[in-house]
């Protein structure tokens, strides 16, 4: 029998637990992407219903309402409007918490005027007894007329049964729980005179939001003599709301129960702890500190494993292939090159284990309202603080994030300012620098040195981002404030299962992504440097034979000079020397300055291009890895580590600063629409980070 496919649109207000549930039906069985021709991000998922159905679950951007005030609400209108859309909903799963009832079914009232098969899923329900609160599930049904799942994603409880009521979708009722038209009789019966043939609730929302709405052109309304003026449309809108909150009191007058006598909450005392003026600050810096010290300590043992078993892979590759180019680019090019991106894997897996888990947990939300107080004295709004935290993930969708800013000024400014953050790409580079040039040892008998310095990184990276935007925020004016309103979710333990998840998709999105540019850069830098234009790299080995002359020399020590000589005049040698004189000041030699121009599509390909060079560059078959070859490099003319303190130092202000990232200048392209903005990002922040690298060179050698 031919499996029969439903559409899935899961819809709910945000911190409804809408994503646990997600991943309850889903598991692993997703994709995450792009809705068309727009960077606001799509999660879809595929889930076994039963031997002969299956369903494409699609979770939509939390909405408060169908209201629209920002992109991401937008998304979800324009899905649900157009029943020609290729994944418009067979059914809507509309999540709501069980603390949060009332404000949460306003958006569930709006759906079901739209006519479409809608689910009530009441989430959290492990959490009832605890808060005093019992349901009549059957009068609930009753009333909002529908089917209700008292699901708890946390325990996994109610979801067969919410399972059973999508495969019986088209048994549910569609008819709306009240009446909209009724804010305004005379208007919406002219309004059904003019467009017979469309859903009454489905023009008004056409009417009030600029979105689209398959063929009904919008100006057709716009002309008709009907038409009201914005004042008056939004006087509609807001008698809309009240007239549904009505419905819904009386309804859970009914049909919740709330004991407040039998509520055990430590929500407010934790509140006025976590959110202090000065201990909210000092808890969060705490837990940042301990984060970084945890992401140096717990994977420096897996991490060394790695880099030391891809180095024995390539010796062990090298000497059991036939000699030939073939071989050179195994072991030379495509295991460096990989090995380049897998040695991060614990160190990204951890980042996002504990940024999961502060999200998870509720915390980050408090952390949020914390740091409006600050960022208001630089022009910014608490919404600001949401891509700047998540840009220690990636600047991409951080960036995207900006979507919610509605103040064009506010949301410019966070844009152009998010890549200061320390993002995961920099993570590699920040790692392999810091175990070069910092030492491993303990201060005040706990805290380790390198882990503090990387905490110092982070904190200085979302310093520039402060100070930057207080310089725009003189610069670009503005005839407007916008107002920051924080929704403080609940506490909660953080769900394994969605820890987890997050951890996998996370991670397996940094390999894959990454992990194609730098396998592309790392062929192409062996390519270049294992041939070279001139007499020089052919006549390497005579060469170098003819200026030691009858000296003996270990066998190991002069294959060690010919790949030497050969690299430095290899096609990548000629074009590292070119840029040597802009880049000595700085401390680096051309191996560094070739690592940096190819990391400009990927900071992460900086670490993978060394390990490329450093391989191309050592004729002996002996089991270094990485970090021991970028150890023992020395400067040719000084006999000094060309990987000291001052140079060390130097590349890692350089990465903090510099905008080393070509999708983030495309991402910043497409949000606002002009190519002057990211051009402004790639000139001053890389003309900052060699100013400021240049000075601390000079100053530290």
């Amino acid at each position: 029998m031919a499996v029969q496919t439903i559409k899935i649109s899961l819809i709910g207000n945000p911190n409804t637990g809408k994503t646990s549930v997600f991943n309850q039906l889903t598991g692993l069985n997703q994709q995450v992407g792009n809705y068309p021709g727009i960077t606001v991000e799509r999660k879809q998922g595929t889930v076994r219903l039963g031997e002969n159905t299956k369903g494409t679950v699609i979770d939509l951007p939390g909405t408060y309402s169908l209201n629209a005030s920002s992109m991401d609400e937008s998304v979800v209108i324009e899905l649900l409007l157009n029943r020609n859309d290729k994944d418009f909903p067979d059914v809507a799963v509309v999540v709501t918490d069980v603390e949060n009832l009332k404000r949460n079914l306003l958006l569930f009232t709006q759906i079901k005027d739209l006519e479409i098969p809608a689910i009530l899923v009441i989430n959290m329900a492990d959490r009832m007894q605890r808060k005093g609160i019992s349901l009549n599930i059957p009068y609930l049904e009753e009333q909002l007329k529908t089917k209700i799942a008292l699901v708890s994603s946390r325990k996994g409880t109610g979801i067969n049964e919410l399972k059973e009521l999508i495969v019986n979708y088209k048994y549910l009722p569609t008819e709306p729980c009240l009446n909209a038209s009724s804010i305004d009789p005379d208007y919406f019966d002219k309004l059904r005179q003019a467009f017979p043939n469309q859903l009454l609730y489905k023009l008004w929302l056409v009417i009030t939001q600029d979105v689209n709405f398959g063929q009904l052109e919008r100006n057709e309304i716009e002309k008709s003599s009907f038409t009201k003026s914005k004042t008056e449309l939004k006087r509609l809108q807001q008698k809309e709301t009240i007239k549904r909150y009505q419905f819904i009191n009386n309804v859970l007058k009914q049909g919740q129960t709330v004991d407040t006598a039998m509520a055990k909450d430590l929500r407010a005392r934790l509140d006025r702890v976590l959110t202090h003026k000065v201990f909210g600050y000092v808890i969060f810096f705490s837990i940042l500190l301990l984060i970084f010290q945890s992401i140096f300590a717990w994977s420096s043992v897996p991490m060394d494993l790695i880099d030391e078993g891809f180095s024995w892979l390539s010796s062990y590759t090298s000497k059991n292939m036939p000699p030939g180019k073939l071989t050179e680019l195994v072991t030379e090019g495509i295991i460096p090159g990989i090995g380049g991106v897998v040695i991060f894997i614990p160190q990204i897996a951890f980042l996002f284990l504990f940024i999961s888990i502060l999200e998870e947990s509720g915390y980050m939300s408090r952390v949020v309202f914390l740091m409006d107080r600050i960022m208001k004295r630089f022009g910014l709004s608490g919404k600001s603080v949401v891509p700047l935290i998540s840009g220690t993930a990636c600047a991409i969708p951080a960036i995207m994030a900006t979507r919610n800013i509605e103040n064009w000024r506010e949301r410019l400014i966070t844009i152009l300012v998010t890549p200061f953050t320390t993002c995961s790409a920099r993570l590699p580079v920040y790692a392999i620098l810091i175990a070069l040039v910092i030492p491993n040892r303990m201060v005040l008998g706990f805290f380790n040195v390198q882990g503090l310095t990387l905490m110092l990184l982070y904190m200085l990276g979302f310093a520039s981002a402060i100070i930057s935007a207080m310089i725009l925020n003189k610069v670009l004016k503005t005839r407007y404030k916008s107002f920051f309103v924080a929704e403080m979710p609940n506490y909660k333990l953080p769900l394994a299962k969605n820890v987890a998840i997050t951890v996998i998709e996370k991670t397996k999105a940094f390999v894959y992504g990454a992990g194609k540019i730098i396998l592309a850069i790392s062929i192409v830098i062996w390519f270049l440097g294992s041939h070279g234009p001139g007499e020089e790299f052919k006549n390497a080995e005579q060469i170098i034979t003819n200026e030691i002359g009858n000296t003996q020399i270990d066998p190991d020590k002069l294959n060690d000079k010919i790949a030497a000589y050969q690299l430095e005049h290899s096609y990548i040698g000629i074009m590292g020397k070119s840029i040597e004189p802009a880049i000595k000041p700085l401390g680096y030699d051309w191996k560094i300055g070739i690592a940096i121009v190819s990391s400009f599509a990927a900071r992460e390909v900086f670490v993978g291009t060394l390990a490329t060079i450093y391989n191309i560059g050592s004729g002996s078959e002996d089991e270094a890895t990485i970090k021991e070859r970028m150890k023992a490099e020395t400067d040719p003319e000084t006999g000094k580590k060309i990987f000291n303190f001052a140079s060390g130092l130097s590349l890692l202000l350089f990465y903090a600063f510099a905008m080393q990232c070509m999708s983030t200048l495309a991402v910043t392209k497409k949000e606002t629409n002009s190519w002057k903005w990211p051009l402004m990002q790639l000139f001053g922040m890389s003309a900052f980070a060699y100013l400021v690298s240049l000075i601390t060179y000079q100053l530290l050698k």
